[in-house]
């Protein structure tokens, strides 16, 4: 009997194609039920496998269909960012196996369990996930987990450590690098492309990478982008720093915490934000940035993110220490969430609230302004450029005098031009229903509103604020406009701010 050449097997192979399928992050192959590898292999639907092709490997799902209507027997279809990543072309040859099991999955299992985890288990995580072999699933387990037993503070700190190993890390030639960053929940608070201009203005240097909406209606790079380009890559991001002390681009295009942008994804579409991930977020970009100092601004109010300040105390305390551990300053400011900031909800919205207060336009939203100002102060003081006490003082004075304007123009120039944003198709106001004060603005059923309305997809959607707590109003005055860009989005944001009730409560 003659013993078969095992050396001499070769793995039976398809042919690629390109099915021009959209699955965001997740790769996807399509194959045949009745595919010679599928019967070999034994692959089912909703199989994990490992697709090769020219030394290039990568995990996908695999999606069956039945007959001859979309594939031959022999092709695997492959969707967009699979076959990004894996480099084939048309017809090119690719094997399709099972995926080896993933050690790391064991962690994230003890971690189900109330485990804690230790800095190796995470770093094969965090590993894992950065070279894209997590599915959803398993992306969306390891963050439950970690939000029904909140990560420790050992647990954070590695988690940070983690996430800043796997990616791109930048430095400058320069002893302080400032940056800044908001943890959210408070609608219209765009900030960050004020302070970054005031802070460059006066000489600091300030790489600023944002994030685009977790669970709002816009983040500070879905508003910029209304502005001029953020995908900067690593080259153009330095380059436009080295030009202009100061950058507002976004973080998810030059790879300095991948695993981050991974997370946050599943984040969103959850609808959650843990206190660990949400400072292990933060710091491993800050870090990886270059950053020396960073301002943090913690909103506090009943329908903000942080409830009450007790709780915010303790996020500032365990922000400031992972970040002195991990070689950072970090410097809370704990502000008022209790409504909106500024008049705009929405990217668009939000720009146009921005130019107002860098042109010192008349009507420009005040709050915005001292807000930022007070950001910017702080930035300023531990930057060296102000006595502490005076940081704000010196911040307004730089948007008075224009030299913010000009700056923020020149930054704009360098990352690829101004834009002017858009503006809504349909607009419709949301009435008082009787004459009173305005009592409460609920900031979630807001961001819920806007989000309804088609932000932050819908550049140009959103809210406009018409009212602040405290102010007398009439029946029938607006309290705000539903901006968004179709009829149909519009009764859609509509019905529900009837139904949600209390979005801005009026009393007599």
């Amino acid at each position: 009997m003659t013993t078969p050449d095992l050396d001499a097997f070769v793995q039976p192979t398809l042919r690629a194609r390109r099915l021009g399928l959209h699955t965001q992050h997740q790769p996807i192959v399509i194959m045949r039920t009745d595919c010679h590898v599928c019967r070999a292999e034994g692959l089912s639907g909703r199989s994990q496998v490992l697709l090769s092709a020219a030394g290039r490997e990568v995990r996908a799902a695999l999606f069956q269909v039945e007959g001859e209507s979309l594939l031959a027997p022999d092709e695997a279809a492959l969707s967009e960012i699979a076959w990004e990543m894996l480099g084939v072309t048309e017809g090119a040859p690719i094997s399709v196996t099972h995926a080896p099991a993933l050690d790391s999955l064991a962690s994230v299992r003890r971690r189900i369990y109330g485990h804690r985890l230790d800095a190796a288990a995470l770093a094969d995580i965090v590993g894992d996930v950065a070279a894209a072999r997590y599915t959803d699933v398993h992306l969306a387990a390891f963050l439950t987990a970690g939000a029904v037993l909140p990560l420790n503070e050992e647990e954070t700190f590695d988690l940070t450590a983690a996430m800043i190993g796997v990616g791109d890390r930048l430095s400058w030639d320069v002893p302080i690098v400032v940056d800044k960053h908001c943890v959210g929940g408070l609608p219209g608070n765009r900030t960050t492309p004020l302070v970054v201009a005031i802070v460059a203005a006066n000489g600091l240097v300030m790489p600023k990478t944002s994030s685009r909406a977790i669970t709002s209606p816009a983040g500070t790079a879905d508003t910029m982008e209304t502005l001029a380009p953020v995908d900067l890559d690593i080259a153009a991001l330095r380059r436009v720093v080295e030009q202009e002390g100061g950058c507002i681009a976004w973080g998810g295009a030059i790879h300095l915490s991948p695993a981050d942008d991974m997370f946050v994804r599943i984040e969103r579409e959850l609808d959650i934000d843990t206190e660990g991930q949400l400072i292990a977020s933060v710091l491993s970009k800050k870090i990886a940035a270059g950053s020396t100092h960073v301002v943090i601004d913690i909103p506090v109010g009943p329908t903000a993110k942080v409830r009450s300040e007790e709780d915010a105390r303790h996020l500032a305390e365990r922000m400031r220490t992972v970040a002195s551990r991990s070689g950072l300053e970090a410097r809370c400011l704990l502000t008022d969430g209790t409504q909106p900031v500024g008049r705009g909800i929405g990217p668009a919205l939000e720009a146009h609230d921005l130019l107002s207060v860098l042109r010192n336009a008349p009507g420009a939203p005040d709050d915005l302004r001292r807000r930022a100002a007070s950001l910017a102060g702080l930035a300023l003081e531990i930057g060296g450029k102000s006595a502490s006490g005076e940081g704000a003082a010196l911040a307004l004075e730089t948007l008075a005098d224009g030299r913010a304007w000009t700056k923020f123009q020149a930054i704009c120039e360098a990352q690829g031009g101004m834009r002017v944003p858009p503006m809504a198709g349909q607009t419709q106001p949301l009435a008082a229903a009787q004459d009173g004060r305005v009592v409460h603005i609920d900031n979630r059923k807001l961001a819920r509103l806007a989000k309804l309305a088609g932000a932050p997809d819908v550049k140009a959607a959103g809210i406009f604020m018409e009212v602040r707590l405290g102010q007398i109003v009439e029946r029938g005055q607006p309290l705000l406009h539903v901006h968004a860009e179709t009829a149909g989005e519009l009764a859609y944001a509509l019905e529900y701010a009837v139904t949600a009730g209390d979005i801005v409560r009026v009393e007599p």
